[in-house]
This record gives structure tokens, C-alpha cells and sequence, in this order.
């Protein structure tokens, strides 16, 4: 089994930037694939971006491209979501979740293991 913190999260106004950490347990970190998710108020859980188990290649929504960034140190059983330039529309719970394959993957269902997840709220 694996476990997942998440946290990170907090209040910032808009333009701001925040990091949030995926911290994992139970499980070599380096063999897994980590996703980053959101959900907002009323709305279905909408990928952000994932980065594969060597940290090559990382994807990501188009809504966040080049504003948002995915990174890990295996080192230290850590993966990270760098949010730079925020808007009021990416206030919502920001979850991470791993996957066994070590791929990267769009959809939710394709990951194993999932943190409890982290308020982000963005005022204007």
C-alpha cells in the first residue's frame, strides 16, 4: 500500500503562486507515476498535470500550461506542483495520486492511490 500527503495549500490572491507537496509512503516513490487532480465546488475531479516515474516528459492540462509545473524528488519521497500566476478560476481541492506503472496518465481511474487533498482558493 501507499500513502499520500498532500499539502501546501492555503489562500492567495490572484497573480500569487503557491507549491503544493505529494509525500509518499510505503512504497519505493521512484517506481510510481504521480498525477496531480482538482475538483471544484459542483464540478467533476478535472486533471492538472502528471509526471511518469524518471520525471521525463510531464503533461498537462491546458488550462495551466506554462503557468503550473510538476516536478519530484525521489530522494525525498516527494512530488511537487509549482503554481505560478494564479486565477480565481483554479480555486478548488487539489489531490495527488500515484500509479504503480510509473506512466502518466489523464485519467483518474488510471491511478492507484490518492492523497486527501489540499484547498487551494485564489481571491481576485
Amino acid at each position: 500500500q501507499v500513502q499520500l500527503v498532500d499539502s501546501g495549500g492555503g489562500l492567495v490572491q490572484a497573480g500569487g503562486s503557491l507549491r503544493l507537496s505529494c509525500t509518499a509512503s510505503g512504497r519505493p516513490f521512484s517506481t510510481l507515476g504521480v498525477g496531480w487532480f482538482r475538483q471544484s465546488p459542483g464540478k467533476e475531479r478535472v486533471f492538472v498535470a502528471a509526471i511518469s516515474w524518471s520525471g521525463g516528459s510531464p503533461v498537462y492540462a491546458d488550462s495551466v500550461k506554462g503557468r503550473f509545473a510538476i516536478s519530484r524528488d525521489n530522494a525525498k519521497n516527494t512530488a511537487y506542483l509549482q503554481m505560478n500566476s494564479l486565477k480565481p478560476e483554479d480555486t478548488a481541492v487539489y489531490y495527488c495520486a500515484a500509479v504503480r506503472n510509473g506512466g502518466t496518465y489523464y485519467r483518474g481511474s488510471n491511478y492507484d492511490y490518492w492523497g486527501q487533498g489540499t484547498q487551494v482558493t485564489v481571491s481576485s
